[in-house]
């Protein structure tokens, strides 16, 4: 008994077998190949299933392969600003690692006298002819010291105190006298040709302890006093 091999019938099986094996890639249901996929499907179905007696005409086609084209457009560049997105992440997770155990100054009124010495910021949004700093002490709610800073152009001007107070008694001889260690706040009174200035901000000195990477809200900075902030923040690194 002889058998007959039908070669194109074998070829079909092997090519069966193949594609089981390596079956072709298909696009991601929200990809936009797969959009425009959708897309000629429908156009396509629209077609075949149009009224004889009432096709359609080459605008309706036109006006359709248009949406098509924006609608590809549109998922092609919600595509490009992610990967942007992401990229800017990776950059920004990079730039907030370096900060880790650096000093910066942040939006605040507090400072800590350590040993004579305190540090803290002031932003000024206008050149300003005369700045004064006064330092209150939190516990008795006292102003402490004054620091006469003259005349400033616009911009962050880190200030350094000595922790010295204001003599009680300006005509008496000076003596060196420094203040506990501890917690102070401060205010800035600005002004410019007599007239009080409020566009002016007073920064705290702070420290960066860690970072947090979250894909939703992005990098955020944990300082070690005044907690967790974004790195626009931040006003200025020491």
């Amino acid at each position: 008994m002889s058998t007959t091999i039908n070669s194109a019938n074998t070829r079909s099986s092997i090519d069966n077998i193949m594609d089981s094996m390596n079956p072709k890639p298909t696009a991601p249901a929200d990809s936009v190949q797969a959009d425009t996929d959708k897309f000629m499907k429908l156009l396509v179905t629209q077609l075949k299933n149009q009224d004889p007696l009432n096709p359609l005409d080459n605008a309706q086609v036109t006006s359709q392969l248009a949406q098509l084209s924006t609608v590809t457009g549109v998922n092609k560049l919600n595509t490009t600003l992610e990967s942007l997105k992401g990229s800017y992440q990776t950059a920004e997770s990079m730039q907030a690692a370096n900060l880790i155990e650096k000093t910066v100054l942040v939006e605040g009124d507090t400072t800590y006298l350590t040993d004579g010495a305190a540090v803290f910021g002031l932003e000024l949004g206008t050149p300003a002819d005369k700045v004064k700093i006064i330092i209150t002490d939190p516990a008795t709610g006292k102003d402490v010291a004054t620091i006469d800073m003259g005349a400033q152009e616009a911009g962050i001007l880190p200030i350094g105190w000595d922790g010295a107070p204001d003599p009680a008694d300006p005509n008496a001889p000076s003596t060196q006298v420094i203040l506990p260690n501890g917690q102070y706040t401060f205010r800035a009174e600005v002004t410019r040709g007599g007239e009080k200035l409020t566009d002016f901000k007073t920064l705290s000195f702070d420290s960066v302890g860690s970072i947090t990477i979250d894909p939703k809200t992005g990098v955020k900075l944990n300082l070690a006093n005044k907690g967790t902030v974004t790195m626009s923040d931040i006003k200025q690194i020491l």
